[in-house]
């Protein structure tokens, strides 16, 4: 009876159900200490004992990108300072005050973070980063039209090419093969996933022959809100489809990137993560 007790008790200590209570400290300073060291040590249970038991689901889908963790730690090194404003406080970090998008609030406890206030900026910075993405995938599509056209003297029609076939701008390799123009990120591994949240597809420019990438985010507001085309002068378009992007996207066969339609030369803005 003894021994059952002991695994029933294990089991629910096991359990993801259980949960502890959040982390707090006597000074947002302190907070903000104890992050940064759980952030470079890779320290999940320390996160979460910091961040509460459901923070991955604020995070981006498809992780953090490891870059920009280690761009993080350099710019805390580089200069951080926290602001407060009443009961509220926030981390800037680097030269350019890049501003941890998660506030520190005062309790009775004392300071915590409050990961679900900061969820509308984590999904909005997601955004922009799916759409500086989906923008450089673009320019890359140009260079690999580029090499196929060398290779062909032809546009490629399709992004993947047929089965045992080279007539797309992506195949896979043999170990010693030439690699095709265009890596294998634009086939995701699972099927409706996209690339950073976008889907790709080639239209025709209207012009014989010639072509153009259309790209729509997986799920409006969620994964990107714009969407964008580009052909083979590498100006990139873009246009927000609202929340019928999906079906719009998919009905538009050639390239027509007029303003009346909403469609204008993308700014291309540098993103911090």
């Amino acid at each position: 009876m003894k021994k059952q007790i002991k695994i029933a008790l294990l089991a629910l200590a096991m359990s993801p159900l259980m949960s502890f209570a959040q982390q707090s400290f006597s000074s947002p300073d302190l907070a903000a200490s104890a992050l940064v060291n759980a952030v470079k040590n890779k320290d999940h249970a320390a996160l979460g004992q910091l961040l509460g038991d459901d923070w991955q689901q604020f995070l981006p889908p498809d992780g953090v990108d490891p870059e920009a963790v280690d761009r993080f730690l350099r710019d805390w090194k580089l200069n951080h300072h926290v602001v407060i404003s009443a009961n509220t406080a926030w981390l800037d970090v680097g030269n350019d005050g890049w501003r941890l998008p998660i506030p520190m609030e005062k309790n009775d406890q004392g300071w915590m973070f409050n990961i679900a206030a900061g969820e509308d900026e984590i999904q909005t910075r997601a955004i922009g980063r799916n759409e500086l993405s989906a923008i450089q995938a673009m320019h890359a599509y140009v260079d690999a039209q580029q090499d196929y056209y060398r290779l062909n003297h032809t546009w490629a029609k399709k992004i993947i090419s047929t089965e045992g076939k080279k007539d797309g701008l992506y195949w896979p390799i043999t170990p010693g093969e030439v690699p095709s123009p265009l890596g294998p990120n634009f086939s995701p591994s699972v099927p409706g996933e996209g690339y950073h949240g976008y889907r790709f597809r080639i239209i025709s420019t209207g012009d014989k022959g010639d072509v153009a990438l259309l790209a729509w985010p997986v799920k409006w507001g969620e994964t990107g809100i714009m969407s964008f085309t580009v052909s083979q002068d590498d100006r990139v378009y873009e246009a927000d489809l609202g929340a019928e992007t999906e079906q719009k996207a998919l009905a538009i066969d050639s390239l027509s990137p007029d303003s009346s339609a909403g469609w204008k030369v993308s700014a291309e803005p540098s993103h911090h993560p």
